[in-house]
């Protein structure tokens, strides 16, 4: 496989990494920090403020990851044809940056969906492009290390856009264990400076970078878009697709910590607890994966999600949600890069926009059940049943990655 680093590779370095990929993580820290502040709690703004169940808190939380599916897609495909990935990254980071600012009037769970969408539409438009650009940024050999810088930064904004929420939550005078309208319109307010700064960021500091998948395509002149892909990772899709049936949202951890009487303030350092975890060891587990294989990292990680979710299912003390919010942040540092660098991995370097769209689509589209099947089985039989179909389901999708997929041979 060609290394397109090589082509640039004289560009100056931040930290020992290339630009691009530190310039696209400052990026992604500015609209973690926002997006954390007004979405990571709406399922408690859904259920404290608009009165919603379970179940519409389990369809909010699966349309939000689903809502992006198509968009990733298409401009993944889209930045393989056209060659120029910034350009869709930068659409993406704008409109949701956009929309973020309506939550304000959001007064039904309908138009929280609605603006929801709207974000994730956004989402959608950059991801594909964005995870392709850093890849072609890079050499093979520090393709983990590079995802993992990425979901370091974007996970440190996270950390910080939780302890901002958590001084506002401290400040604003209201129910310890619920959330107020006045502390959440507040969070929204403050979000909207980072998001605004994460769009001139990668405006101004990003390069585009030469596009070897156009060079290709005219040596074989036919479209790079009918090229098919190695069934490894047609496999790799089905695994992930089972995998991400289980992974229901993240809103019903938080939901959980709230059924266990959890006070509001402490739900939130829950969650700065469990995103400092992520972004500590994000950049050691990429590490990691260049050096022993991703399947094998990745493989833990599986383990360690189904070992959370069966302890969130037995749970039922407050000190058992903190560490298991901590070990949660493990299972996100090990997987999340590792995954990313996996796809380019196994798919040529003409394709990875368009195998970067259909990886995400198929974790996007996946979302949206899994989210409803975690919503009926909290609101039908119990909150324990959730999580058990959730760890049943990650185990059996990491004895697939284990014995149906072949790492490639540096």
């Amino acid at each position: 496989m060609t290394a397109p680093a090589s082509v640039e590779n004289n560009r100056k370095r931040i930290l020992g990494f290339d630009a691009n990929v530190f310039f696209m993580g400052l990026t992604s820290f500015f609209t973690d920090i926002s997006s954390e502040l007004i979405f990571t709690l709406v399922p408690l703004f859904l259920s404290d403020v608009l009165g919603a169940t379970s179940t519409i808190v389990g369809l909010v939380g699966g349309l939000s990851d689903s809502a992006d599916s198509i968009f990733r897609i298409f401009s993944g495909w889209f930045s393989d044809k056209i060659g120029k990935r910034k350009a869709l990254a930068t659409m993406g980071y704008s409109i949701s940056t956009v929309a973020k600012p309506f939550m304000l009037l959001a007064n039904t769970w309908g138009a929280v969906i609605g603006v929801r969408v709207g974000d994730r539409i956004g989402k959608g438009v950059r991801s594909s492009s964005r995870d392709a650009l850093i890849a072609d940024s890079v050499d093979e050999k520090e393709r983990g290390r590079s995802f993992g810088l990425h979901r370091a930064m974007d996970t440190a904004g996270a950390v910080v856009g939780l302890i901002i929420a958590a001084i506002i939550v401290y400040m604003i005078p209201g129910d310890k264990f619920h959330m107020t309208r006045e502390a959440y319109h507040w969070m929204v307010v403050v979000a909207i400076i980072p998001a605004v700064l994460a769009v001139l960021v990668i405006l101004t500091l990003v390069r585009e970078r030469k596009k070897v998948a156009s060079a290709a395509q005219a040596s074989t002149g036919k479209p790079v878009g009918l090229t098919p892909f190695s069934n490894q990772f047609k496999l790799f899709l089905v695994i992930i697709g089972l995998f991400t049936l289980g992974n229901s949202s993240d809103f019903f951890l938080i939901l959980e910590a709230q059924r266990v009487k959890t006070p509001l303030l402490q739900v939130v350092l829950m969650l700065v607890l469990f995103n400092l975890t992520y972004a500590l060891l994000s950049t050691p587990m990429g590490v990691l994966s260049d050096k022993i294989g991703r399947k094998r990292v990745i493989t833990a990680g599986w383990l360690i999600y189904g070992l959370v979710y069966i302890g969130f299912a037995l749970s039922g003390i407050i000190w058992q949600i903190w560490a298991l919010f901590a070990v949660y942040g493990v299972y996100y540092a090990i997987c999340d890069g590792a995954a990313k660098a996996f796809v380019a991995d196994l798919v040529p370097a003409n394709r990875r926009g368009t195998a970067y769209g259909i990886y995400n689509g198929v974790v996007g589209l996946v979302a949206l059940p899994a989210s409803l099947i975690a919503g009926v089985l909290w609101g039908n039989i119990a909150p324990a049943a959730a999580f058990y179909f959730g760890a049943g389901l990650a185990l059996l999708a990491m004895v697939g990655l284990l014995f149906i997929i072949k790492e490639k041979k540096s």
